[in-house]
């Protein structure tokens, strides 16, 4: 008697989720990367850094514990690692996200003298600031034609006050032998009006470099959703 055996399938069968990546990519296809929803950017962030796993709870999660994608990629390590899903690897990959859109933002202010492009500059600005919980000084040094030099992360302060001493700005400038310099800093509170100390500070930093014939062009205070206050300076007639 022959005994008929049952075949049995050892093709397993794909999560759900695939199903769901692949309708992602139809819609990348025909509507572009510029239809996607900050959730769905953050899915596809996630979907390279975790393949094997549903990362919309993560995605969800997220964004209920740090409010937007903009600031997922800013948060910290320490905080990310924190949300269900999230390991260190991952966090670092959103680090890398995060750093590249800075270069890129970068990259376009270095391109132009630096004033006539505005909206390139406070993407940088956006870029850079975004998340920050303390204030912290950059200068942009230029060159007699007003293009960037070197961008520097001069100074971190508090959640209120950056301490600063003109002369190594001063000294900064001549080393890089820049014409001109554009200061900006942000309020971490997201109110981008200069305080009485911000006004000091900047007459004293332009004080100094004209000694020696550097051009302080604007001092920025960058406040929250791209909001920019310009200190006003004291030009020589």
């Amino acid at each position: 008697m022959v005994r008929l055996q049952e075949k049995v399938s050892t093709t397993k069968e794909k999560p759900w989720y695939y199903g769901h990546r692949a309708r992602m990519q139809e819609k990348i296809v025909e509507h572009g990367v510029d239809s996607l929803t900050e959730s769905e950017l953050l899915e596809q962030l996630l979907t390279r850094a975790i393949p094997r796993r549903d990362v919309k709870p993560i995605v969800r999660e997220l964004l209920m514990t740090f409010g937007s994608l903009a600031e997922v990629l800013c948060a910290p390590t320490d905080e990310l690692i924190k949300v269900k899903g999230i390991k260190e690897t991952t966090a670092n990959f959103l680090k890398v996200i995060r750093r590249v859109s800075q270069q890129i933002a970068l990259n376009k202010i270095q391109e132009h003298p630096v004033l006539s492009h505005w909206e390139q500059l406070l993407d940088y600005a956006q870029n850079t600031y975004t998340g920050e919980t303390a204030e912290k000084l950059y200068i942009l040094f230029l060159d007699p034609r007003l293009k960037l030099i070197r961008a520097q992360m001069h100074q971190v302060g508090s959640v209120n006050h950056i301490p600063v001493d003109p002369r190594d700005i001063l000294k900064s400038a001549l080393n890089l032998n820049a014409s001109a310099v554009i200061l900006m800093h942000n309020h971490p509170s997201g109110d981008p009006h200069p305080s009485k100390d911000d006004i000091i500070m900047t007459e004293k930093i332009q004080q100094a470099l004209e000694t020696v014939n550097i051009k302080l062009l604007e001092h920025l205070v960058i406040g929250a959703n791209r909001k920019v206050n310009m200190i006003k300076l004291n030009h020589k007639r």
